[in-house]
C-alpha cells in the first residue's frame, strides 16, 4: 500500500506537511490554504490514519520518520521543505537528521521535544509500568467520544473549553470537520481512533536521545515556532536547542499554546512564508 496523502495544490516549490497526534491534515486547512499561493502543499497521512494499521505495531516514534522518507520515495520528491506540528515535527526532524540531503528547509511547530532529564524520567515511569497511568493526556484520549449525531452540538461544547480559547470559530469548525467524517447513516465518526491516539502518547519521547545527539550537526535551514503558553516545547527546551545549535531560528508567538497552527494560522503562515522566501534568496546569492 502506498502511503495516503492529501494534495492541497498550490503554486511553487513543494512543502510537505506532517500533522499532530489526533489532528488529521484537514484540521489545518486555514494554515495550509494560506501557504498555497507560494507553495504546492502535500499533507501526508501518518500511520494512525492508514486503513488497517495496528497501534501495537508501533513501540516508539522512529517508524513515523521512516514512513515519511518512504513517502518521499514513493512520490519521487527530493529537496523539499517540510513543515511538522507536534508529533509531525519530531517525525520531520528525525528524518532530516537521518537524510539531510533530501530537504531544503525544516519548519517545526511546537514539536514534542523534551529535555534529556525529562526523557530519563519518562523511561523510569515506563520501566515501572506506570506509563498509561501517569501520562497526562492518555485518560482523556481513552475516553474520546467516537460518534456524533451532528456537529453543531460538539462545536458549541468545544467553544466553551479552555483548550480552544484562542481558536476563532472558523478554526474550530476546521478542527471539528477535520477530526470527523460522515458515517454513511445520519451522523459522524471520529477519524482518528482513541486506541491510536493513546498508543502514540505512550510511545513518545522515550527514544529521543538521538535527537539531542543530532541537533548540533543539523545544518539545514530550520525554524521553530512555539506557543508562548505551550505545555510542550518548554522554555528549557528552547534554551537547550539554542545552546545545542545556535543556527536554528526560533520565534515565540504570544497568545498561543501547543495548538498555535490552529490558533493563529495567518500569523504562522506569515512566519513560514517569510522564512522560506528569505532562505530561497540566500540560496541563490
Amino acid at each position: 500500500m502506498k502511503i495516503p496523502f492529501t494534495d492541497l495544490g498550490g503554486e511553487g516549490s513543494t512543502l510537505c506537511f506532517l500533522h499532530a497526534n489526533g489532528y488529521p491534515p484537514e484540521c489545518y486547512l486555514p494554515l495550509l490554504n494560506a501557504l498555497k499561493p507560494q507553495h504546492r502543499v502535500l499533507a501526508m497521512h501518518q500511520r494512525p490514519l492508514w486503513p488497517n494499521a495496528k497501534p501495537e505495531e508501533v513501540s516508539d516514534w522512529h517508524p513515523l520518520s521512516a514512513d515519511f522518507l518512504r513517502f518521499l520515495d514513493e512520490q519521487g520528491l527530493e529537496r523539499v521543505s517540510v513543515l511538522g506540528h507536534s508529533m509531525g515535527g519530531i517525525a520531520a526532524l528525525r528524518a532530516a537528521l537521518q537524510q539531510p540531503e533530501r530537504f531544503r528547509a525544516l519548519i517545526l511547530l511546537d514539536p514534542v521535544l523534551f529535555p534529556p532529564g525529562f526523557i530519563l524520567l519518562w523511561n523510569l515511569v515506563r520501566l515501572i509500568g506506570l506509563g498509561y497511568a501517569l501520562h497526562p493526556l492518555i485518560p482523556a484520549a481513552q475516553k474520546r467520544r467516537r460518534t456524533f449525531d451532528d456537529l453543531d452540538r460538539p462545536f458549541n461544547a468545544y467553544r466553551q473549553r479552555p483548550t480552544f480559547r484562542y481558536m476563532n470559530d472558523d478554526a474550530l469548525w476546521a478542527y471539528l470537520r477535520g477530526i470527523t467524517q460522515p458515517n454513511g447513516e445520519s451522523g459522524y465518526t471520529l477519524r482518528y481512533s482513541p486506541e491510536w491516539e493513546t498508543r502514540i502518547y505512550y510511545t513518545s519521547v522515550w527514544r529521543d536521545f538521538d535527537l539531542w545527539r543530532g541537533l548540533p550537526k543539523l545544518k539545514l535551514a530550520t525554524l521553530v515556532l512555539r506557543g508562548a503558553e505551550t505545555d510542550t516545547f518548554l522554555p528549557l527546551t528552547a534554551w537547550l536547542v539554542r545552546r545545542f545549535n545556535p543556527r536554528i531560528q526560533m520565534q515565540t508567538l504570544a497568545h498561543t499554546t501547543h495548538l498555535l497552527p490552529l490558533e493563529a494560522p495567518a500569523q504562522v503562515a506569515d512566519y513560514i512564508l517569510c522564512f522560506l522566501d528569505r532562505f530561497a534568496h540566500q540560496a541563490t546569492e
